[in-house]
């Protein structure tokens, strides 16, 4: 089965995240079809570009903890999280609109990735929460800088301090949730058709003045800083335990 799954459809590129017998979870395959997702939205042809995940039960888990626990040190986990980083940082300015299609459960890296997205449009009754505090590190992906940016400082600082998975609703309060999809609704597509229904160049036009917002205020390199921060509490012996408690828990 492929990890991924790309497929353009009425304007818009869907990147499938393949994994759900692993929650979705994001490995190095994953990191890369991002890559890739992010390259193919050159084409004019394409007005947005939509995430979501396979299955009903799973946006994304986050980091697959089976592959990224391998990496011990501080110096090891940083080549990752930047390499991720990196990833958020180009979806965050992107010169086209994004939605991350919350299917299911976002929790850890999967709320980085989804509030990384200009959108997180969610079915009734998704949970999601930044629990990466409850294993002894910060986000380190680039997410907590980005959430500060998209809701106001203090629900961020709630989000990510509290690390605990939130309702829908509570998710809807706090501002990361945008537009909630009712069971009887159609497609994620086709919701995306229907709220924002605007030509591709006037969308793109929106976007840049939220692109040139970020870069005066030096998103880069805050996102840079949170990496490393983070790749220091990795190195840690707490984190390791927390982990391990977690793995052996499963």
């Amino acid at each position: 089965m492929e990890p991924y799954l790309l497929k353009a459809q009425n304007g818009y590129l869907m990147f499938t995240i393949n994994r759900p017998e692993k929650r979705n979870a994001i490995n190095y395959e994953i990191i890369d079809g991002l890559h890739e997702a992010i390259e193919m939205m050159k084409k004019p042809e394409l007005k947005g570009l939509v995430i979501t995940g396979a299955g009903d039960n799973a946006f994304c888990s986050g980091g697959d903890l089976a592959v990224f626990h391998l990496l011990k040190t501080e110096q090891e986990a940083y080549g990752m999280l930047s390499k991720m980083s990196e990833i958020l940082l180009r979806l965050l300015l992107l010169p086209k609109p994004t939605f991350a299609a919350m299917n299911g459960t976002a929790v850890g890296g999967g709320c980085e990735l989804a509030a990384a997205c200009d959108f997180r449009i969610a079915k009734k009754g998704v949970k999601a929460g930044f629990v990466q505090g409850k294993l002894a590190i910060t986000t380190g992906w680039g997410g907590g800088t980005i959430l500060a940016e998209k809701i106001p400082a203090a629900n961020a600082i709630k989000m990510l301090m509290e690390a605990r998975v939130y309702q829908t609703e509570e998710l809807t309060n706090l501002g990361f949730i945008d537009y909630i999809i009712e069971e009887n609704d159609l497609t994620f597509i086709h919701h995306i058709e229907k709220i924002f229904p605007l030509e591709g160049s006037v969308l793109a036009a929106y976007k840049a003045m939220l692109i040139r917002k970020w870069l005066a205020a030096n998103i880069a390199l805050r996102i840079e800083k949170e990496v490393r921060e983070c790749a220091k509490l990795w190195g840690m012996e707490e984190h390791h335990n927390q982990v391990d408690k977690f793995m052996n828990n499963k």
